[in-house]
């Protein structure tokens, strides 16, 4: 089963990643983070890629959050080694050089609903329900999301569903902002892929410079975000990319990109 516990297809410069669970919900343990970290890992430099999208297996779930009945299991200590191994996972896929659309099929409470923060893009079906529920375990959020969720939501909305574990349904979801969009279940994967598609025809450098002029811009003040803004821009101007938009323009054609 190991060796299936994560699916990935690969079709015109877009990866899909499934985490294909869905007799226990696509539930997270340690040989699907490991099996996830390992194949963000090996994308982060390959220009052949240009965008990522994270869902789950079947219509249930997106993910369920961790694997409940593993962790009965665990040690302390080993439940402190998965906290280190989930929380550095998300990290690295917030800081992944590269878009990463969460097509959000289903149920997404607690890690699912941290993966989905700590992607870019949020596209869920009507049929999703999100939520922080850990404070029902009497734990918190480990994955990010004490600190992700009120970056998105605001501070006194996200202390509102942390403290309670509340469930939010899809439409719940798109009023705060959890989400970016949704639809129809049977319509997720054509809007992620509408969305990849229109990402996939831009300047791979320029979205990777604006990827990290976000991410790290936000967490500052406005004249030091400037800053990183200004000099990430400078890293697209020598680029053979930036002449081909503008010679594209020029000659009315669609420009071809190469990543250089």
């Amino acid at each position: 089963m190991d060796d299936n516990i994560l699916l990935a297809k690969e079709d015109s410069g877009i990866l899909t990643l499934t985490l294909n669970r869905p007799d226990i919900m696509n539930s997270l343990n340690f040989s699907l983070l490991h099996a996830l970290r390992d194949r963000i890992k090996a994308v982060r430099f390959r220009n052949d890629v240009r965008v990522v999208i994270i869902t789950g297996s079947g219509e249930r779930a997106f993910c369920a959050g961790a694997d409940l009945k593993e962790r009965a299991t665990l040690q302390p200590e080993q439940v402190k080694e998965f906290i280190f191994t989930i929380r550095n996972l998300f990290t690295s896929i917030e800081e992944l050089n590269k878009p990463v659309i969460a097509a959000v099929n289903g149920i997404a409470l607690g890690g699912g609903t941290e993966l989905a923060l700590a992607s870019d893009i949020r596209i869920a079906s009507n049929t999703a329900s999100m939520g922080l529920t850990e404070t029902r375990l009497a734990i918190i959020p480990g994955a990010g999301g004490t600190q992700r969720l009120p970056r998105l939501v605001g501070k006194g909305k996200a202390k509102e569903l942390i403290f309670t574990g509340q469930r939010l349904d899809a439409q719940e979801a798109l009023k705060i902002g959890l989400v970016n969009k949704i639809c129809d279940q049977k319509d997720l994967w054509d809007e992620c892929k509408k969305m990849a598609d229109m990402i996939c025809e831009t300047g791979p450098i320029a979205i990777e410079q604006a990827k990290y002029a976000i991410n790290y811009g936000m967490e500052t003040d406005i004249q030091t975000g400037l800053a990183i803004e200004s000099n990430a821009y400078w890293v697209c101007i020598p680029t053979e990319d930036r002449l081909e938009g503008l010679a594209a323009f020029k000659e009315k054609r669609k420009p071809e990109y190469r990543g250089r």
